[in-house]
Protein backbone atom coordinates (compact mmCIF):
# COMPACT_ATOMS: atom_id res chain seq x y z
CA UNK A 1 0.00 0.00 0.00
CA UNK A 2 1.65 3.45 -0.91
CA UNK A 3 2.55 6.14 1.59
CA UNK A 4 -0.04 8.63 -0.76
CA UNK A 5 -3.05 6.22 -0.19
CA UNK A 6 -2.86 5.67 3.85
CA UNK A 7 -2.21 9.54 4.43
CA UNK A 8 -4.91 9.69 2.40
CA UNK A 9 -7.02 7.59 3.58
CA UNK A 10 -6.00 8.76 7.21
CA UNK A 11 -7.15 12.26 6.31
CA UNK A 12 -10.90 10.87 5.00
CA UNK A 13 -11.66 8.80 8.17
CA UNK A 14 -10.28 12.33 10.02
CA UNK A 15 -12.99 14.10 8.37
CA UNK A 16 -15.43 11.31 9.13
CA UNK A 17 -14.90 11.53 12.56
CA UNK A 18 -15.21 14.83 12.68
CA UNK A 19 -18.24 15.02 10.75
CA UNK A 20 -19.85 12.58 13.57
CA UNK A 21 -18.80 14.59 16.19
CA UNK A 22 -20.64 17.45 14.75
CA UNK A 23 -24.13 15.45 14.15
CA UNK A 24 -23.90 13.92 17.43
CA UNK A 25 -23.69 16.76 19.40
CA UNK A 26 -26.45 19.10 17.32
CA UNK A 27 -28.66 16.01 18.48
CA UNK A 28 -28.03 15.28 22.41
CA UNK A 29 -27.49 18.95 23.04
CA UNK A 30 -31.27 20.19 21.43
CA UNK A 31 -32.88 17.32 23.51
CA UNK A 32 -34.54 20.06 25.25
CA UNK A 33 -36.19 21.36 22.40
CA UNK A 34 -37.20 17.66 20.71
CA UNK A 35 -38.79 17.30 23.98
CA UNK A 36 -40.62 20.32 23.15
CA UNK A 37 -41.49 19.82 19.17
CA UNK A 38 -42.51 16.48 19.59
CA UNK A 39 -44.45 16.76 22.91
CA UNK A 40 -42.31 14.16 24.90
CA UNK A 41 -43.37 13.91 28.36
CA UNK A 42 -40.61 13.69 31.19
CA UNK A 43 -41.33 10.65 31.77
CA UNK A 44 -41.62 9.17 28.31
CA UNK A 45 -38.23 10.90 27.46
CA UNK A 46 -35.83 8.27 29.09
CA UNK A 47 -37.54 5.80 26.83
CA UNK A 48 -36.31 7.56 24.02
CA UNK A 49 -33.16 8.04 24.74
CA UNK A 50 -32.18 4.58 25.86
CA UNK A 51 -33.58 3.43 22.97
CA UNK A 52 -31.07 4.95 20.85
CA UNK A 53 -27.97 3.46 22.17
CA UNK A 54 -30.02 -0.14 22.62
CA UNK A 55 -30.57 0.40 18.42
CA UNK A 56 -27.06 1.35 18.33
CA UNK A 57 -25.32 -1.79 20.29
CA UNK A 58 -28.23 -3.53 18.06
CA UNK A 59 -26.27 -2.66 14.94
CA UNK A 60 -22.77 -2.82 16.11
CA UNK A 61 -23.51 -6.74 16.37
CA UNK A 62 -24.66 -7.09 13.37
CA UNK A 63 -21.89 -4.62 11.35
CA UNK A 64 -19.22 -7.50 12.15
CA UNK A 65 -21.19 -9.51 10.35
CA UNK A 66 -21.80 -6.97 7.50
CA UNK A 67 -18.31 -6.08 7.85
CA UNK A 68 -16.77 -9.54 7.09
CA UNK A 69 -18.89 -9.69 3.29
CA UNK A 70 -17.88 -6.00 1.97
CA UNK A 71 -15.75 -4.49 4.53
CA UNK A 72 -15.75 -1.59 6.83
CA UNK A 73 -14.79 1.15 4.49
CA UNK A 74 -18.38 0.32 2.46
CA UNK A 75 -20.36 0.04 5.82
CA UNK A 76 -18.98 3.69 6.72
CA UNK A 77 -19.18 4.74 3.47
CA UNK A 78 -22.91 4.59 3.32
CA UNK A 79 -23.95 4.70 7.57
CA UNK A 80 -22.76 8.33 7.68
CA UNK A 81 -24.84 9.96 5.23
CA UNK A 82 -27.52 8.04 6.57
CA UNK A 83 -26.58 9.24 10.31
CA UNK A 84 -26.49 13.06 9.24
CA UNK A 85 -29.97 12.39 6.96
CA UNK A 86 -31.66 10.29 10.20
CA UNK A 87 -30.99 13.87 12.29
CA UNK A 88 -32.77 15.81 9.19
CA UNK A 89 -35.71 13.54 9.81
CA UNK A 90 -35.31 14.27 13.94
CA UNK A 91 -36.43 18.05 12.86
CA UNK A 92 -39.34 17.39 10.54
CA UNK A 93 -41.59 15.43 12.15
CA UNK A 94 -44.22 16.84 14.36
CA UNK A 95 -46.07 13.62 15.62
CA UNK A 96 -44.43 11.35 18.81
CA UNK A 97 -44.35 8.63 16.34
CA UNK A 98 -42.29 10.39 13.97
CA UNK A 99 -39.80 10.84 16.60
CA UNK A 100 -39.71 7.18 16.83
CA UNK A 101 -38.77 6.14 13.77
CA UNK A 102 -35.99 9.21 13.22
CA UNK A 103 -33.95 8.60 16.19
CA UNK A 104 -34.32 5.04 15.78
CA UNK A 105 -33.02 5.00 12.34
CA UNK A 106 -30.45 7.52 14.14
CA UNK A 107 -29.57 4.82 16.31
CA UNK A 108 -29.10 2.19 13.92
CA UNK A 109 -26.59 4.52 11.80
CA UNK A 110 -25.13 5.19 14.41
CA UNK A 111 -24.16 1.97 15.44
CA UNK A 112 -23.21 0.84 12.25
CA UNK A 113 -21.06 4.36 11.76
CA UNK A 114 -19.39 3.91 14.88
CA UNK A 115 -18.23 -0.18 14.53
CA UNK A 116 -16.77 0.95 10.90
CA UNK A 117 -15.37 3.80 12.26
CA UNK A 118 -12.98 2.49 14.72
CA UNK A 119 -12.68 -0.67 12.76
CA UNK A 120 -10.74 1.52 9.95
CA UNK A 121 -9.07 3.51 12.67
CA UNK A 122 -7.31 0.36 13.93
CA UNK A 123 -6.26 -0.91 11.01
CA UNK A 124 -4.80 2.32 9.92
CA UNK A 125 -2.69 2.37 13.06
CA UNK A 126 -1.45 -1.04 12.03
CA UNK A 127 -0.15 -0.31 8.95
CA UNK A 128 1.20 3.17 10.03
CA UNK A 129 3.18 1.36 12.35
CA UNK A 130 2.54 3.85 15.41
CA UNK A 131 -0.07 5.00 17.56
CA UNK A 132 -2.36 7.24 15.40
CA UNK A 133 -5.72 6.44 16.97
CA UNK A 134 -5.84 9.25 19.32
CA UNK A 135 -6.02 11.84 16.74
CA UNK A 136 -9.17 10.24 15.09
CA UNK A 137 -10.60 10.55 18.33
CA UNK A 138 -9.28 14.45 18.69
CA UNK A 139 -11.18 15.23 15.46
CA UNK A 140 -14.32 13.78 16.85
CA UNK A 141 -13.78 15.70 19.96
CA UNK A 142 -13.37 18.98 17.50
CA UNK A 143 -16.47 18.32 15.68
CA UNK A 144 -18.29 17.75 19.38
CA UNK A 145 -17.44 21.33 19.75
CA UNK A 146 -17.90 22.59 16.51
CA UNK A 147 -22.14 20.98 17.14
CA UNK A 148 -22.34 22.05 20.31
CA UNK A 149 -21.77 25.74 19.32
CA UNK A 150 -23.80 25.56 16.29
CA UNK A 151 -26.48 24.45 18.76
CA UNK A 152 -26.01 27.39 20.69
CA UNK A 153 -26.63 29.60 17.54
CA UNK A 154 -30.09 27.64 17.51
CA UNK A 155 -31.30 27.69 20.34
CA UNK A 156 -30.31 31.22 20.77
CA UNK A 157 -31.89 32.74 17.24
CA UNK A 158 -34.71 30.65 18.61
CA UNK A 159 -34.22 28.44 14.99
CA UNK A 160 -36.28 25.56 14.65
CA UNK A 161 -34.92 21.78 14.70
CA UNK A 162 -35.37 21.88 10.78
CA UNK A 163 -33.84 25.13 10.21
CA UNK A 164 -30.77 24.33 12.43
CA UNK A 165 -29.75 20.85 10.88
CA UNK A 166 -30.64 21.55 7.43
CA UNK A 167 -27.79 24.26 6.46
CA UNK A 168 -25.04 21.66 8.42
CA UNK A 169 -26.64 18.23 7.05
CA UNK A 170 -26.28 20.31 3.10
CA UNK A 171 -22.37 21.28 4.28
CA UNK A 172 -21.52 17.97 6.07
CA UNK A 173 -23.67 15.51 3.85
CA UNK A 174 -21.51 15.91 0.65
CA UNK A 175 -18.34 16.02 2.56
CA UNK A 176 -18.71 12.89 3.39
CA UNK A 177 -19.84 11.51 0.26
CA UNK A 178 -16.47 13.19 -1.37
CA UNK A 179 -14.33 11.80 1.91
CA UNK A 180 -15.47 8.48 1.29
CA UNK A 181 -13.89 8.08 -1.52
CA UNK A 182 -10.54 7.61 0.25
CA UNK A 183 -11.75 5.49 3.12
CA UNK A 184 -8.46 2.81 3.15
CA UNK A 185 -8.73 -0.41 5.57
CA UNK A 186 -5.15 0.13 6.21
CA UNK A 187 -4.70 -3.18 7.42
CA UNK A 188 -4.42 -4.49 4.30
CA UNK A 189 -1.34 -6.27 3.19
CA UNK A 190 0.37 -4.89 6.42
CA UNK A 191 -0.05 -7.47 9.15
CA UNK A 192 2.13 -10.19 10.02
CA UNK A 193 0.88 -13.08 7.86
CA UNK A 194 1.64 -15.54 10.52
CA UNK A 195 -0.11 -13.97 13.20
CA UNK A 196 -3.42 -13.04 11.25
CA UNK A 197 -3.75 -16.52 10.51
CA UNK A 198 -3.51 -17.53 13.91
CA UNK A 199 -5.79 -15.21 15.15
CA UNK A 200 -8.14 -15.99 12.26
CA UNK A 201 -7.95 -19.73 13.28
CA UNK A 202 -8.69 -18.89 17.31
CA UNK A 203 -11.17 -15.84 16.55
CA UNK A 204 -12.26 -12.99 19.07
CA UNK A 205 -11.56 -14.97 22.36
CA UNK A 206 -14.22 -13.24 24.80
CA UNK A 207 -12.38 -13.86 27.94
CA UNK A 208 -9.35 -11.77 26.91
CA UNK A 209 -11.64 -9.11 25.44
CA UNK A 210 -13.57 -9.07 28.87
CA UNK A 211 -11.04 -6.46 30.71
CA UNK A 212 -11.09 -3.93 27.53
CA UNK A 213 -15.58 -4.41 27.44
CA UNK A 214 -15.24 -3.49 31.52
CA UNK A 215 -12.57 -0.75 30.52
CA UNK A 216 -14.98 0.69 27.68
CA UNK A 217 -17.89 0.70 30.17
CA UNK A 218 -16.24 2.60 33.23
CA UNK A 219 -15.12 5.06 30.71
CA UNK A 220 -18.53 5.79 29.36
CA UNK A 221 -19.81 5.64 32.62
CA UNK A 222 -17.65 8.53 33.44
CA UNK A 223 -18.64 10.60 30.59
CA UNK A 224 -22.48 10.47 30.98
CA UNK A 225 -22.12 11.60 34.50
CA UNK A 226 -20.21 14.61 32.70
CA UNK A 227 -22.24 15.27 30.24
CA UNK A 228 -25.86 14.39 31.61
CA UNK A 229 -24.87 15.50 35.11
CA UNK A 230 -22.22 18.23 35.67
CA UNK A 231 -24.69 21.35 34.95
CA UNK A 232 -27.22 20.02 37.98
CA UNK A 233 -24.53 19.07 40.37
CA UNK A 234 -22.95 22.69 39.45
CA UNK A 235 -26.17 24.51 39.83
CA UNK A 236 -27.86 22.47 42.82
CA UNK A 237 -24.99 21.34 44.67
CA UNK A 238 -22.48 23.90 44.60
CA UNK A 239 -24.56 27.18 44.74
CA UNK A 240 -23.56 28.19 40.67
CA UNK A 241 -25.27 30.65 38.21
CA UNK A 242 -27.20 29.41 35.60
CA UNK A 243 -24.82 30.43 33.23
CA UNK A 244 -21.98 29.16 35.14
CA UNK A 245 -23.55 25.63 35.21
CA UNK A 246 -22.80 25.32 31.20
CA UNK A 247 -18.59 25.72 31.93
CA UNK A 248 -18.14 22.28 33.19
CA UNK A 249 -18.94 20.58 30.20
CA UNK A 250 -17.52 23.17 27.84
CA UNK A 251 -14.24 23.16 29.48
CA UNK A 252 -14.78 19.05 29.61
CA UNK A 253 -14.94 19.02 25.85
CA UNK A 254 -11.97 21.66 25.23
CA UNK A 255 -9.66 19.02 27.45
CA UNK A 256 -10.71 15.74 26.12
CA UNK A 257 -9.46 17.35 22.92
CA UNK A 258 -6.51 18.58 23.99
CA UNK A 259 -5.59 15.40 25.58
CA UNK A 260 -6.57 12.90 22.40
CA UNK A 261 -4.77 15.74 20.58
CA UNK A 262 -1.09 15.04 22.35
CA UNK A 263 -2.19 11.72 23.37
CA UNK A 264 -0.62 9.91 20.23
CA UNK A 265 2.61 11.55 20.97
CA UNK A 266 2.68 10.29 24.91
CA UNK A 267 1.87 6.54 23.57
CA UNK A 268 4.81 6.93 21.21
CA UNK A 269 7.17 7.39 24.49
CA UNK A 270 5.74 6.28 27.29
CA UNK A 271 3.24 3.19 25.68
CA UNK A 272 0.08 2.55 25.51
CA UNK A 273 -0.24 1.23 29.27
CA UNK A 274 1.43 4.28 31.38
CA UNK A 275 -0.96 6.67 29.02
CA UNK A 276 -4.23 4.83 30.23
CA UNK A 277 -2.78 4.58 33.83
CA UNK A 278 -2.04 7.93 33.78
CA UNK A 279 -5.47 8.70 32.46
CA UNK A 280 -7.36 6.66 34.97
CA UNK A 281 -5.49 8.24 38.00
CA UNK A 282 -5.79 11.63 36.56
CA UNK A 283 -9.76 11.46 35.70
CA UNK A 284 -10.02 10.02 39.45
CA UNK A 285 -8.56 12.48 40.87
CA UNK A 286 -11.29 14.91 38.75
CA UNK A 287 -14.06 12.99 40.29
CA UNK A 288 -12.68 13.49 43.46
CA UNK A 289 -12.23 17.18 43.44
CA UNK A 290 -15.69 17.38 41.95
CA UNK A 291 -17.28 15.62 45.09
CA UNK A 292 -15.43 17.60 47.99
CA UNK A 293 -15.54 20.89 46.43
CA UNK A 294 -16.44 23.81 48.24
CA UNK A 295 -17.82 26.18 45.98
CA UNK A 296 -18.07 26.23 41.60
CA UNK A 297 -14.92 26.98 40.34
CA UNK A 298 -13.26 24.09 42.48
CA UNK A 299 -15.89 22.02 40.98
CA UNK A 300 -15.19 23.27 37.07
CA UNK A 301 -11.52 22.46 37.62
CA UNK A 302 -12.13 19.42 38.59
CA UNK A 303 -14.30 18.61 35.24
CA UNK A 304 -11.72 20.11 33.75
CA UNK A 305 -9.15 17.54 34.68
CA UNK A 306 -11.62 14.72 34.63
CA UNK A 307 -11.64 15.02 30.54
CA UNK A 308 -7.90 14.87 30.09
CA UNK A 309 -7.94 11.93 32.08
CA UNK A 310 -10.91 10.11 30.48
CA UNK A 311 -9.53 11.75 27.56
CA UNK A 312 -7.37 8.60 26.14
CA UNK A 313 -8.98 5.55 27.42
CA UNK A 314 -11.38 5.31 25.04
CA UNK A 315 -9.34 4.98 21.67
CA UNK A 316 -6.75 3.34 23.35
CA UNK A 317 -9.33 0.58 24.07
CA UNK A 318 -10.11 0.19 20.33
CA UNK A 319 -6.33 0.04 19.47
CA UNK A 320 -5.90 -2.63 22.23
CA UNK A 321 -8.60 -4.79 20.92
CA UNK A 322 -7.15 -4.19 17.69
CA UNK A 323 -3.55 -5.39 18.98
CA UNK A 324 -5.13 -8.50 20.69
CA UNK A 325 -7.05 -9.85 17.68
CA UNK A 326 -4.95 -8.21 14.59
CA UNK A 327 -6.50 -11.30 12.11
CA UNK A 328 -9.78 -10.04 13.41
CA UNK A 329 -9.84 -7.01 14.63
CA UNK A 330 -12.81 -5.87 12.93
CA UNK A 331 -14.88 -8.27 14.73
CA UNK A 332 -13.00 -7.51 18.10
CA UNK A 333 -13.85 -3.70 17.81
CA UNK A 334 -17.65 -4.64 16.68
CA UNK A 335 -18.15 -6.35 20.73
CA UNK A 336 -16.35 -3.60 22.40
CA UNK A 337 -18.06 -1.43 20.74
CA UNK A 338 -21.19 -2.27 22.47
CA UNK A 339 -20.31 -1.49 25.74
CA UNK A 340 -20.01 2.21 24.69
CA UNK A 341 -23.39 1.79 24.48
CA UNK A 342 -23.53 -0.04 27.89
CA UNK A 343 -21.61 2.46 29.68
CA UNK A 344 -24.08 5.47 28.62
CA UNK A 345 -26.89 3.50 29.56
CA UNK A 346 -25.69 2.27 32.98
CA UNK A 347 -23.81 6.00 33.96
CA UNK A 348 -26.87 8.46 34.16
CA UNK A 349 -29.54 6.56 35.26
CA UNK A 350 -26.95 5.31 38.23
CA UNK A 351 -25.58 8.76 39.53
CA UNK A 352 -29.24 10.36 39.28
CA UNK A 353 -30.61 7.27 41.39
CA UNK A 354 -28.11 7.50 44.00
CA UNK A 355 -27.85 11.18 43.56
CA UNK A 356 -31.64 11.30 44.90
CA UNK A 357 -31.28 8.46 47.48
CA UNK A 358 -27.98 9.16 48.62
CA UNK A 359 -26.57 12.39 47.82
CA UNK A 360 -24.63 14.30 44.42
CA UNK A 361 -21.80 14.36 46.33
CA UNK A 362 -21.48 10.77 47.13
CA UNK A 363 -23.13 9.59 43.94
CA UNK A 364 -19.67 11.35 42.36
CA UNK A 365 -17.85 9.02 44.35
CA UNK A 366 -18.81 5.82 41.83
CA UNK A 367 -17.90 6.77 38.70
CA UNK A 368 -14.19 7.64 40.29
CA UNK A 369 -13.82 3.93 41.99
CA UNK A 370 -14.99 2.37 38.52
CA UNK A 371 -12.80 4.63 35.90
CA UNK A 372 -10.05 3.46 39.01
CA UNK A 373 -10.64 -0.13 38.29
CA UNK A 374 -9.13 0.62 34.85
CA UNK A 375 -5.26 0.87 36.26
CA UNK A 376 -5.71 -2.94 37.36
CA UNK A 377 -6.53 -3.68 34.30
CA UNK A 378 -4.03 -1.42 32.73
CA UNK A 379 -1.83 -4.41 31.13
CA UNK A 380 -4.20 -5.39 29.16
CA UNK A 381 -3.20 -2.31 26.62
CA UNK A 382 0.37 -3.99 26.76
CA UNK A 383 1.26 -7.24 25.54
CA UNK A 384 1.30 -6.17 21.82
CA UNK A 385 1.97 -2.52 22.24
CA UNK A 386 5.54 -2.26 21.68
CA UNK A 387 4.07 -3.20 17.35
CA UNK A 388 2.69 -0.25 17.21
CA UNK A 389 1.88 1.78 20.29
CA UNK A 390 4.96 2.31 22.81
CA UNK A 391 8.09 3.66 22.46
CA UNK A 392 10.17 0.60 21.15
CA UNK A 393 7.55 -0.29 18.43
CA UNK A 394 8.35 -2.23 15.19
CA UNK A 395 6.94 -0.57 11.87
CA UNK A 396 4.69 -2.24 10.00
CA UNK A 397 5.15 0.35 6.80
CA UNK A 398 7.28 3.21 6.47
CA UNK A 399 6.62 6.08 8.14
CA UNK A 400 4.18 8.13 6.35
CA UNK A 401 3.94 11.51 8.61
Amino acid sequence: MTDARLRRGRGSLAVSFFVQGVTFALLVTRIPAIQDQYGISDGLLPAFLAAVPILAGVASVMTEKVVARVGPAVVLRWAQPFVLLSLLAVGVGSELWHAAVALGLFGLAVGALDASMNMLGVSLQRAYGRSIMLGFHASYSLGGIAGASLAWVGAHWHLSLFASYLPVVAVLLPLAFVGSRWYVAGGEGAGDPVEAEESRGSGVAFKLLMPLCLVMTFAYIGDSTVSNWSAKYLQDVLGSSEELATVPYNAYMVTTLLGRAVGDFGVRRLGATAVVRAGAVLAALGFAVVAVSPGAWAGIAGFTVLGLGLSVIVPQTFAAAGRLFPGASDAAVARLNVFNYVGFLIGSPLVGALGDTWSYRGAMLVPMVLVLVTVVYATSFGPRAARYGGGHERPRTVDVG
